[in-house]
């Protein structure tokens, strides 16, 4: 499943406002070796996030799959 950069900015956070953070995204992205340009324009695996063992990565996966999931019925 490829995670989007939609499924980034539209993710129920821990307050009122949706999305992860952009500049601390991809802070985190390049910290991780990942590539955000990349990820902006064509997503990425969620395998590749989830291999990072990070919590907020394994939600965004969450949230891309449930996101899928009502999309497809």
């Amino acid at each position: 499943m490829i995670v989007t950069s939609t499924h980034l900015r539209t993710i129920p956070y821990f307050n009122e406002r949706a999305g992860f953070c952009l500049p601390k995204a991809r802070a985190w992205f390049r910290a991780q070796g990942l590539d955000w340009s990349d990820f902006l324009r064509h997503g990425i695996d969620a395998e590749l996030l989830l291999a990072t063992g990070d919590g907020m990565a394994a939600k965004l996966v969450e949230w891309a799959r449930e996101c899928e999931g009502r999309a497809h019925g």
